[in-house]
């Protein structure tokens, strides 16, 4: 759905959800200030029991200036659009209206609706209506209190940027020109002396697992932002080394993890703990999630959270082995030979697009890399989108170039950013296709189990191999990596 299709409409009505956060706000106050540009009449409102009061939300609300109204009953004359949450769920005042859209990023919760742009895999409603907002060319930087508003709801909803899922979430975050000295104010007004004291119960009533060295905290519904302090303070613990705090909302419930072992990545424990019934991600240290309360009743009724979390946690330290790049001699004889399909890879180089000596960031779904253009530097991309650099010896010798343009469909397509001036190089204009040259053999072995992977170029970072992908090993210099079942099988034949 684009909102230009929402024209048609004069009368329009943006709907948070109850009890609306900051990212809630936010992205009904975006939305809000492009149906105005367009000369509609708009409200911005939200229901339930409770009025506002959260001392962070309150100053928000008061310094941009946002129209937010709260309403026991309302009267749609034409549209209805639902923002950071889905017309008909729990967490939603029920108001009747014939003409119904919704622009949410949780999981999909409700029977589809004709009208809807629902995109779980980002971390904030901010980020959505901002990609919308700049796919319609409404540029929300002329917008000073609109832009401060989004990079707020998305500081909100990522716990201080921490626990960031999507690339989008990053183009927006460094895009955004908002106002310092407001967002420094509102970051030092988050927590309240309530749920100060909601941190301190919490910590109290914790569970350990001495085997894996992870404790688990159930806390208060709260804040999101109070699940980081809570498990920050913890992992300072020193027989800790994962921590898991939850709170059960009525929608469902949100979680924040930390970890400080390379064994365990914060972000890979966060999107286990959802998988199927939400969505979890952030960093290698620092991550979060949320799960749906209606997905989690069709599956797991039977449970109670706390169970839930633990058996779950149980089923993950059991679920795989670590394998270290420095010993894999135990796998040479279960190796078979497989050669290459040719296939089409994209390139560039990237002095056709930016300066030589120019500091950028190369960003993918997957991963960002920083780099500053050499003579000679060549950036690729495979067909799932995951990028790399060559230099023009590598490239000459391996590949043949074409200048047919490289198009694949892909949710986010690698882009640059230009570190000096935030500039955003779009490479889906420049990218050009490749063969590899001649036929490339590997050695591999399907896995019988979840693995872990340290490898020689990333001796920090694991990467995860579930059962059914495939283990590929170097015998030139011992090293290995992790190939997916779906890409293998594309990709490779037995020699």
């Amino acid at each position: 759905m684009k909102l230009s299709e929402l024209l048609i409409y004069d009368k329009i009505i943006i709907q948070c959800h109850d009890n609306p956060d900051p990212d809630a706000i936010a992205s009904g106050y975006a939305l809000y200030s492009y149906f105005k540009s367009k000369d509609k009449q708009v409200r911005l409102v939200y229901g339930g029991r409770l009025p506002i009061t959260k001392p962070n939300i309150a100053l928000m609300i008061e310094s941009l200036n946002i129209p937010i109204e709260h309403v026991q009953e309302l009267n749609v004359e034409e549209l209805l659009i639902t923002v950071d949450c889905q017309y008909g769920a729990g967490n939603v005042k029920y108001f009747k209206a014939e003409n119904v859209a919704i622009i949410d990023h949780h999981i999909q919760e409700v029977d589809v609706i004709k009208k809807q742009e629902i995109r779980s895999d980002l971390t904030s409603a901010s980020t959505l209506v901002w990609d919308m907002l700049c796919q319609e060319g409404f540029n929300v930087n002329d917008y000073m209190d609109v832009s401060t508003a989004l990079y707020y709801g998305l500081f909100t909803d990522s716990i201080a940027f921490t626990e960031i899922y999507h690339a989008l979430d990053k183009d927006m975050r460094d895009s955004l020109q908002y106002d310092v000295q407001l967002i420094r104010q509102l970051k030092n007004s988050i927590i309240t002396l309530r749920e100060l004291e909601i941190a301190g119960m919490a910590l109290i009533r914790h569970s350990y697992n001495a085997a894996n060295k992870y404790v688990m905290v159930k806390a208060q519904e709260c804040d999101p932002n109070v699940l980081g302090v809570i498990s920050d303070f913890a992992l300072q613990v020193d027989s800790v080394d994962v921590a898991i705090v939850y709170t059960e909302l009525k929608e469902g419930f949100k979680y924040s993890v930390r970890s400080c072992v390379k064994e365990i990545m914060a972000n890979e424990l966060a999107r286990y703990l959802s998988k199927d019934i939400g969505n979890g991600g952030g960093h290698i240290d620092r991550a979060a999630g949320f799960i749906s309360r209606n997905k989690y009743n069709e599956t797991y009724s039977h449970l109670n959270a706390d169970e839930y979390f633990l058996r779950r946690l149980t089923e993950y330290y059991q679920s795989f082995e670590v394998i270290d790049t420095l010993d894999l001699s135990q796998f040479e004889d279960s190796l078979k030979c497989y050669k290459k399909i040719p296939s089409t890879l994209g390139y560039i180089e990237l002095k056709q697009v930016v300066p030589k000596d120019t500091l950028i960031i190369i960003r993918s779904q997957k991963e960002d890399i920083e780099a500053v253009v050499e003579e000679g530097m060549f950036l690729m991309i495979d067909g799932e989108g995951m990028i790399y650099l060559i230099n023009r010896d590598e490239f000459q010798n391996t590949y043949e170039a074409s200048h047919k343009k490289f198009d694949i469909p892909l949710d986010y397509f690698p882009r640059i950013r230009v570190k000096k001036d935030g500039q955003f190089i779009y490479l889906k204009n420049y990218m050009k296709q490749c063969l590899v040259k001649g036929e490339s053999k590997i050695w591999a072995k399907p896995l019988a189990k979840s693995v872990k992977i340290f490898t020689k170029t990333e001796p920090e970072r694991y990467k995860v191999g579930h059962v059914g992908d495939y283990l590929v090993i170097d015998k030139d210099d011992m090293n290995a990596y992790i190939i997916r079942k779906e890409v293998f099988d594309t990709n490779y034949l037995p020699v």
